[in-house]
């Protein structure tokens, strides 16, 4: 792999690629499929005629055509386009992304998913074979972002509806793409109805593929779990709260379910999410470890061992979490500008990292910024 070369010093461990609005209608037999193809359609919001996503015929989102408002331009900024021609050509277009990297002197991104993609999974489906060839068209459109530049990192989804031995195909088969790892929903069994728990044997070949291929399973933001009504997730203010409560509440099961002894080059990176929270949940999963002797139950290893060097979190605007930083382990915390979304610190992110980490030595900086993210994705890198 050619070098990734560090101009400006930073590396986004979470970003998010809007495909172009053909992604899947070029990449999709429309003749097997027709209208059910993900696609960009203008529909009535409201007495309004505006354009949204439409998947198998079903309008996803309410806000906008594109969750893009860190990426919009002048009165804009802040808010959510609602055609596709506002849609700012950084957010899609790869050869123009570069520019706004450039911008915000970023080094490079890792890419996660963006409309109409929600939290790994493709909303409004009930067949396996749709979701399966909505899945590869997204996972091969990433993948060319790759192609394009180094300075892109892409990760897969997974078709959930198939069955285990079509999704590790899929898998490898994306990873030979040029994917460094793949999205998961936090827990299956709540995110999708007749899906087996995470710690189901079901999910076995899945987890020991990517140990094989030494490919980090990723949760993002809510992992794919709803913790507030319909009615109240699509307000973005409740659901980004929201989300930094749901991974907590899913990430002792790793420590104390057995997994992480199953699996013990597994490497799992919980995005956008924070990492203030961090320092209470291990102290606590190690209390309980102790508590009930867990060892003797198989869990063999203590929490705050199993997260050190295979569990990942980020930061981005967050202060007091990095307070913690010794406590958590400086090995295990990637920096995210989380460009192009509402929170993202575009085109200011320097402003931000140099206010977040004042009094951080160089050498703690180069770690945290983008030196953790390259050994996590095997990134070899030039610095410039």
């Amino acid at each position: 792999m050619e070098e990734v070369k560090i101009k400006y010093g930073a590396i986004s461990a979470d970003s998010h690629a809007q495909l172009a609005r053909d992604a899947f209608t070029c990449r999709m037999s429309k003749r097997k499929w027709g209208d059910r193809i993900p696609q960009v359609r203008e529909v009535e919001v409201n007495g309004r005629l505006v354009e949204r996503w439409v998947v198998d015929g079903r309008v996803v989102g309410k806000r906008g055509v594109c969750n893009c408002p860190a990426a919009m331009n002048g009165s804009l900024r802040g808010t959510f386009p609602q055609r596709w021609d506002e849609v700012p050509k950084i957010v899609y277009d790869p050869q123009q992304r570069l520019k706004a990297l450039d911008t915000d002197g970023v080094d490079a991104e890792v890419l996660f998913f963006n409309d109409p993609i929600d939290s790994a999974t493709l909303p409004f489906h009930t067949d396996s074979d749709f979701e399966l060839a909505c899945v590869q068209a997204y996972n091969d459109a990433l993948a060319e972002w790759g192609q394009v530049s180094n300075r892109f990192i892409p990760l897969a989804i997974l078709p959930y509806l198939s069955d285990i031995k079509i999704v590790t195909r899929e898998v490898e088969r994306a990873v030979g793409r040029g994917h460094y790892g793949v999205v998961m929903v936090a827990e299956p069994s709540m995110a999708r109805p007749g899906l087996r728990h995470l710690n189901d044997r079901y999910w076995d070949p899945l987890l020991a593929l990517c140990q094989e291929l030494d490919v980090p399973i990723h949760w993002h933001a809510h992992a794919g779990i709803k913790l507030l009504p319909d009615s109240w997730i699509e307000n973005q203010v409740l659901r980004r709260a929201a989300a930094f409560s749901a991974q907590p509440q899913f990430l002792p099961n790793l420590f104390l379910s057995g997994l992480v002894d199953r699996y013990p080059r597994l490497k799992w990176v919980c995005a956008e999410t924070g990492m203030g929270w961090l320092s209470s949940l291990l102290e606590i999963c190690d209390t309980v470890w102790e508590s009930y002797r867990l060892w003797t139950e198989g869990v063999r290893t203590r929490p705050t061992e199993s997260f050190r060097g295979r569990v990942y979190v980020h930061f981005w605007y967050e202060q007091f979490g990095l307070l913690s930083r010794d406590a958590i382990g400086t090995d295990n915390i990637l920096w995210a500008s989380d460009y192009p979304h509402g929170t993202s610190t575009y085109p200011d992110s320097w402003k931000m990292i140099n206010k977040n980490l004042a009094g951080v030595s160089a050498r703690e900086k180069g770690r945290l910024l983008y030196e953790n993210t390259a050994r996590l994705y095997k990134l070899p890198l030039s610095l410039d």
